[in-house]
């Protein structure tokens, strides 16, 4: 896009105060020019001033080599060609000196009086040669070619110069604003495209942790109770037969139905054009075809379809109360207020705090009493689960159930994330109890 950092430092590699070797053979070569013109110019400068023409020719030279401090000085090379102008040598310097002057950093006002003061001095220069030619006989034109050739001479040395000068400085000026606008805005993709990869890549870590924690409601749930019931059909299968064909087509029937909601689940993370893109997207990020920005919507969409699409209500409630009860916890479930619907995440966030919490007390607490309550208030719904002690402290670890500890993190993040508010902990009978409230909007 543009020259910028170590390629433009390689660019200004010019010697002394030249950005480039270029200008510095063109100052050279212009200086020289110079040079010998007003060493040609200085020797009827010495015929009429009484001096050696050595002494003029030197004169001339030093004064033509002041060219090459153009860029460096061009207002001590403007005032140089003032100086010589009543030896009538330096046009050239005067010519070129204006030009670079003109198109210079300088104030407007510094232009104006130097522009001023040659074009004031070529003027008075002229009107005097002239009038002298035309006393010696050496041009026969009338009076008023005098000042027209005055006028024209010191017009035609001072504002074509200028003028060139000023458009090429204004437009040098525009070029490089635009060349520092561009370096800013290349920064500034840089900075978005980082920007964009840090969102990207916080995007694929929230989608995993969603999908981590759908993984875990669904399937920690199912399992504890699969245990549950095989420990207890472990227990009665010689004693009571009829009781332990229950209890395993109980363990079938959770097996079936963990089965049913993992493939809904992979089922949906898979499917869709859409959804194939994004997750090429994820997988392979090299793809140029796929902006980094996408892959927060993939983190979401994909999140959003296991969730709304195949995620639990609480008209299930009651169902899976049944299925601890079934387990043999002993569970009661009480609803305060007036039943209504609700948006999809508030009500599969209150079921999956409630689902948990049972979870945990298969884990840590087999044998204890539960009680369920939900509450359906104006502007938030609250659900709370409390265990009492288990009967056997030994009996807390019977089913041999592991905890990964995720449980408590992921209820937290369920309902933070919806604003609302999460406590859980001990309570003084030797129980625990988990409460969340959540905005009903």
């Amino acid at each position: 896009m543009t020259t910028t950092g170590a390629d433009r430092a390689t660019a200004l590699a010019g010697p002394w105060w030249w950005s480039r070797w270029r200008s510095a053979v063109l100052d050279a070569g212009l200086a020289a020019v110079s040079a010998l013109e007003c060493g040609a110019e200085g020797i009827p400068f010495a015929r009429d001033a009484g001096v050696p023409a050595s002494a003029g020719i030197v004169f001339g030279v030093l004064a033509g080599s002041v060219l090459l401090l153009r860029r460096k000085w061009p207002i001590a090379v403007v005032l140089v060609s003032i100086a010589i102008t009543p030896a009538q040598m330096g046009f050239l310097m005067g010519i070129v000196g204006l030009y670079t002057l003109a198109a210079a950093e300088v104030p407007r006002r510094i232009i104006v009086a130097l522009s001023g003061m040659t074009f004031l001095g070529t003027l008075i220069v002229t009107f005097v040669r002239v009038r002298q030619s035309m006393a010696r006989g050496d041009l026969t034109m009338g009076d008023w070619f005098v000042p027209f050739a005055a006028l024209a001479t010191s017009l035609g040395l001072t504002a074509p110069p200028v003028l060139l000068g000023l458009y090429v400085g204004a437009r040098r000026r525009l070029m490089e604003s635009l060349r520092e606008r561009a370096d800013s805005l290349e920064r500034e993709l840089q900075l978005l495209a980082e920007r964009a990869e840090e969102r990207a890549e916080w995007a694929r870590g929230e989608e995993r942790t969603r999908i981590a924690r759908e993984m875990h409601d669904v399937v920690a749930h199912r399992v504890s109770l699969m245990v549950v019931h095989a420990a207890a059909l472990q227990a009665v299968a010689r004693k009571d037969p009829e009781k332990a064909v229950r209890n395993a087509a109980l363990v079938g029937d959770m097996g079936r139905q963990a089965l049913t909601e993992l493939r809904e689940m992979l089922g949906v993370l898979r499917s869709g054009d859409g959804g194939r893109g994004r997750a090429a997207s994820v997988a392979v990020p090299s793809v140029p075809s796929v902006p980094l920005a996408a892959v927060g919507a993939a983190a979401a969409a994909a999140a959003s379809r296991v969730a709304e699409e195949e995620g639990p209500h609480l008209s299930e409630l009651e169902e899976l109360v049944g299925q601890s009860a079934a387990a043999g916890m002993v569970v009661d479930l009480s609803v305060e207020g007036d039943v209504r619907s609700y948006a999809v995440a508030v009500e599969q966030t209150a079921y999956r705090v409630v689902q948990e919490a049972l979870t945990n007390v298969h884990k840590h607490a087999a044998g204890a009493k539960t009680h369920v309550r939900l509450a359906h208030r104006v502007a938030e719904i609250a659900m709370q689960v409390e265990n009492e002690p288990p009967p056997e402290p030994a009996s807390a670890g019977s089913a041999g159930l592991p905890s990964g500890g995720n449980g408590l993190v992921g209820m937290r993040e369920r309902v933070t994330g919806l604003g609302g508010v999460f406590v859980s902990g001990p309570t003084d009978a030797g129980g625990f109890r988990v409460s969340a409230v959540i905005p009903a909007v």
